[in-house]
């Protein structure tokens, strides 16, 4: 009889275990549902033409000449992004060679436009086609023509995004969210599944600009005390200033 109590002790013990188990497994599974698997996209193919010079390889922060820069807008954006995504893809065109070394040694991958003339919405398909080859379902996506954005305010966006992908109900859910500051949008701008597939699902001859506003209701807009989500630079003057107001 002491052995019998004791064999169903244990098998109630053992039953009792596997039901943690699988309540657990339940729960990761639920978890990883609705948690985006990032990869950071940064789109670097452009000719500079307006600068006069790779922008991607401008230094960073902004140095006077006699001076070396620990950083370029590329590898700092790449950094930038490595500690919130999974892994960081970099879209290069005719300047692969040049950006290469620096897109390897701060752990990212390169990606090539094989026809960069197309423009810039080219790169955005061939970076995003491939943040689908890898197996990743969202995309954090900047311009690398511009200075990176503080941490919290990428932080701010994640918390952002993750909510708004995740309602129901008869709250709308969302499948995009694009930083605002004082009324102007701007990068990075954080993609959902359904919104990646609409870029890619656009014409060739598209810009992203149609597609946000094709998609605009399933878009959300937050509001971001942080001025380089908007700053755009394209010429020597609007490089110069960008020195000006980080000095």
């Amino acid at each position: 009889m002491r052995c019998c109590r004791f064999s169903r002790r244990c098998f109630s013990c053992l039953s009792l275990s596997r039901l943690l188990l699988f309540l657990l497994h339940q729960r990761y599974r639920a978890l990883m549902a609705h948690t985006a698997a990032f990869c950071g996209l940064i789109l670097a193919a452009g000719e500079s033409s307006r600068m006069g010079r790779d922008k991607a390889l401008l230094p960073w922060p902004p140095q006077p000449s006699s001076s070396m820069a620990a950083d370029t807008f590329l590898s700092a954006a790449i950094r930038l992004f490595l500690d919130h995504v999974d892994e960081v893809l970099v879209v290069a065109g005719k300047n692969q060679a040049a950006l290469a070394p620096i897109i390897y040694a701060n752990g990212a991958a390169l990606v090539i436009n094989p026809d960069p003339d197309r423009g810039q919405f080219s790169s955005l398909q061939v970076g995003l086609q491939e943040v689908l080859n890898r197996g990743r379902d969202a995309a954090m996506v900047t311009l690398v023509d511009r200075p990176p954005v503080r941490p919290d305010t990428i932080e701010k966006l994640q918390a952002a995004f993750d909510s708004a992908t995740a309602r129901s109900g008869t709250v709308e859910r969302k499948w995009a969210v694009i930083p605002e500051y004082e009324g102007q949008h701007g990068h990075p701008i954080l993609l959902g599944r359904e919104m990646l597939t609409a870029f890619l699902n656009a014409p060739e001859s598209s810009n992203a600009r149609d597609v946000e506003h094709a998609n605009q209701s399933a878009i959300e807009y937050v509001p971001v005390d942080d001025p380089w989500v908007a700053l755009n630079v394209d010429t020597p003057e609007q490089y110069a200033a960008l020195s000006v107001n980080v000095g």
